[in-house]
């Protein structure tokens, strides 16, 4: 008797978890070499960040941390409304909110880094 396999669901598995893994492992690479560039540094001060920032190499690879936090935080917390949020249309509004809120963070990290 063959019984017939019923899928339900959005098929992320796999992917996303691979996803949180490769973001997580970007996030690790800046923060230790944001550490370490800080901790090489005599004193901090607002000169002293800002010529951090200033520096094309810091820009590209501050954005990139920044996509793959985005990335990752969508991916945990889509699936946690995913699990605890049973009426769709609540589901919905919030990952409308949580999707306008990380562009508009992503957004104003771009205006921040090219200011400097």
């Amino acid at each position: 008797m063959t019984t017939k396999r019923i899928v339900v669901g959005a098929h992320y598995g796999l992917k996303d978890w691979l996803v949180q893994r490769v973001t997580a492992v970007v996030l690790a690479a800046y923060t230790v070499i944001l550490l370490l560039t800080l901790l090489a540094q005599p004193e901090l001060t607002y000169g002293t960040w800002a010529g951090l920032f200033a520096s094309p190499w810091m820009k590209v690879f501050t954005l990139l941390a920044l996509l793959a936090l985005m990335w990752h935080a969508w991916i945990g917390v889509r699936d946690i409304y995913m699990d605890y949020i049973k009426p769709t249309g609540v589901r919905l509004f919030l990952q409308i909110l949580t999707v306008l809120a990380l562009v508009g963070y992503g957004c104003w990290t771009v205006i921040i880094l090219w200011r400097v």
